[in-house]
């Protein structure tokens, strides 16, 4: 038009640089500003506004920051319009200092600051999780006379959720309704959302139903938010019946939909049910395509079930839809045939990969050394790992912790000690971890002195002793026969303020039973007995060993404790076990076998004899010698909740004394 001589005023101009920018054509847009601004048309603040908006769209926010300085040059000064611009833009990318000085920079230039504005930046601290700076803007707008509108309670209400304020947003919703303002489909997903959130299915549920009898219709948005929350409380059947009626009401769903009632209905369990989705979308028209997203969550929640058949059938559909240059499938397929032991198998997709020329991830090396490292193959998961480095991958912190476990394990210490010191050359610092295992394997080696050097290099790196290093320490040395740095170890552990646990005092008393220190094994189980140890099946075995040992010549059922049962795990030593132990301590009791005839209080005295044994090994704690007995011609039956009714310890009297469970 220019060219051919027709004159053009600034709404032409601005009327085409609007266009442009609304078909994302902003470096066009660009350009024409810039041409006919170089003497044909004075650009007015409305033509610098809207390559402003363009620009911070497209998200080159710095060419929008640098237009604002034309804008002064070219004597037009920025309104409210430019700053807002140019602050939703800073605010998406979360430069929240730079929004709050380009407020400053408004209110110096005599500028007021609006409703939009004041929602703007709200907005962007409420998406960063700043709330309180938020709520302080808002606050301050209220104070100033400024209605706040829809968007900016919604913005406030959403950040309020996000950081788990739940009481917080429904006042604030609860005040927004107060003042007359509608909630939208925004304002009532992201309180669905939060409500799921705080594990308030119900409640979100009836806000749902609210919303639609106060007829506001839910957005995609909406359904997607109930779907995901119903799904997180295993309630799948309810977000399928969301999703048919999400399709009833014409809002058709998207691939957000799709992936979350996906992974919903494989993490409960219904792998089919997500099998048979997936297939109504490969095969209907009408609906959208599956993305990569969605076939790894159906190939994972197939592997988590063991089918790995049909995982690698999913898998083949992926390849022919385009999709085999993702490698999450390929690292979930190689990790489930690791763990099942099917190496040939992994490795055939290892060499798929290869062949493919796909570019393995840290996530694919991390799952092969684990998988090898499971199957006791370190040699191999140790080559991988040379081959990771090698590829220019560098190992995590978690693979040199499998594999330096693993050898440790297998008695390859010189190897674990090598990739030890390999770490630091590969900047990934050893932690508690690491050294606990270098530990163990050492000690394991019968090298006392070197563990103790490994403990002091683990402290000067700031990296504290926890319960599973003081665990390995006194096991290890009560093994080697070193009870006196044992002891010292747990006052250590207990000083350093971890709790010794059942393992702990698993390793003490079989030390001391090792060494006939009855005065010591006494002490420790009264010791655990104040603190409520809870006993496990081994240190249940351990405890009882160590009172038909104690026991040879004192009287231990006046002298040691009763051990707290609750959460315990039931013993499982055998009575037949019991009985012979039992039998070896105390031979003049004959509990194994009595020929002839009892009366009925030696027949009483044995049943609460073992009773009080079986209370001892954990069977039954709280049982005393008044313990429920129940008279049956010549068979007394112990009640205990430990058994069910058909499987209670039976003790009949005839020939002899023998005991069923």
């Amino acid at each position: 038009m220019v060219k051919r001589g027709f004159s053009v005023n600034v709404y032409n101009v601005n009327v085409v640089l609007k266009g442009l920018c609304t078909n994302s054509e902003v470096d066009k847009a660009m350009e024409i500003g810039r041409v006919l601004g170089r003497g044909y048309v004075a650009l007015d603040v409305c033509s610098f506004n809207t390559l402003v908006n363009g620009l911070g769209k497209a998200k080159r926010l710095e060419e929008a920051m640098d237009l604002r300085i034309e804008m002064e040059a070219a004597e037009c000064s920025p309104n409210a319009v430019t700053y807002s611009c140019l602050m939703d833009g800073l605010c998406k990318e979360g430069r929240m200092d730079e929004a709050m000085g380009l407020l400053e920079e408004m209110r110096l230039n005599g500028l007021d600051v609006d409703v939009v504005v004041y929602g703007t930046l709200i907005g962007g601290f409420s998406r960063k999780g700043e709330v309180i700076q938020g709520k302080g803007l808002f606050d301050e707008m209220v104070r100033k006379g400024i209605a706040p509108n829809v968007v900016t309670y919604t913005c406030l209400i959403d950040g309020l959720c996000k950081i788990g304020h739940w009481k917080e947003a429904a006042l604030v919703f609860n005040s927004m309704t107060e003042h007359g303002i509608l909630p939208d489909k925004v304002t009532y997903t992201c309180l669905i959302d939060g409500l799921f959130k705080d594990g308030r299915a119900p409640k979100a549920e009836e806000l749902f139903v609210f919303m639609r009898e106060n007829g506001e219709e839910p957005s995609v948005e909406t359904y997607n938010v109930l779907i995901s929350g119903l799904c997180r409380e295993g309630m799948v059947n309810d977000a399928l019946k969301t999703w048919q009626m999400m399709i009833e009401k014409g809002k058709m769903p998207n691939l957000i939909t799709y992936n979350g009632l996906a992974r919903g209905l494989c993490e409960n369990g219904k792998v089919d049910e997500a099998v048979m989705l997936f297939d109504r979308m490969l095969n209907d028209k009408t609906c959208i395509k599956p993305d990569n997203r969605l076939f790894t969550e159906l190939i994972q929640g197939l592997c988590k079930e063991g089918r790995l058949d049909d995982a690698l059938g999913i898998h083949h559909k992926l390849v022919e839809n385009g999709g085999g240059s993702d490698m999450v499938p390929y690292n979930i397929l190689i990790f489930a045939f690791l763990e099942t032991g099917n190496v040939k198998k992994a490795m055939e997709i290892w060499k798929q990969v290869l062949q493919l020329q796909l570019v393995p991830n840290s996530f694919t090396y991390s799952a092969i050394i684990n998988g090898f490292c499971k199957l006791g193959m370190a040699n191999i998961a140790k080559g991988i790992l040379l081959r990771m480095r090698a590829s220019g991958v560098s190992p995590t912190l978690i693979d040199y912790n499998t594999l330096i476990a693993t050898l440790c394990k297998d008695g390859s210490l010189d190897q674990a000690k090598r990739l030890f010191h390999e770490m630091k050359n590969a900047n990934c610092e050893p932690d508690v971890i690491t050294f606990n295992s270098i530990i163990d394997g050492t000690l394991k080696a019968g090298d006392i002195q070197s563990s103790k050097d490994l403990v002091t290099d683990m402290v000067q790196r700031g990296l504290v002793p926890n319960t599973r290093t003081f665990s390995i320490l006194i096991n290890r040395l009560c093994k080697l026969g070193q009870l006196e740095d044992a002891k010292n170890v747990s006052e250590g552990m207990i000083a350093s303020g971890c709790s010794p646990n059942a393992f702990v005092y698993d390793s003490l008393l079989k030390g001391f039973y090792s060494r006939g220190e009855k005065d010591e094994i006494i002490k420790l189980l009264h010791k655990m007995a104040a603190e409520g140890v809870l006993l496990d099946s081994e240190i249940t075995s351990t405890i009882l060993m160590c009172i038909c040992y104690v026991s040879e010549d004192i009287d231990f059922m006046d002298l040691l404790p009763s051990f707290s049962q609750q959460n315990s795990e039931v013993s499982n030593i055998t009575c037949n076990q019991l009985l012979t132990r039992l039998q070896k301590s105390h031979p003049k009791h004959n509990f194994l076998v009595k020929h002839g005839p009892a009366s009925h209080k030696q027949k009483k005295e044995y049943a609460i004899a073992i009773v009080n044994q079986l209370a001892l090994a954990n069977f039954q704690t709280h049982l005393t010698k008044q313990a429920a007995l129940q008279a049956s011609r010549s068979e007394y039956i112990i009640h205990s909740p430990y058994f069910p009714e058909d499987q209670a310890p039976r003790f009949k009297y005839s020939t002899g004394i023998s005991c069923s469970i």
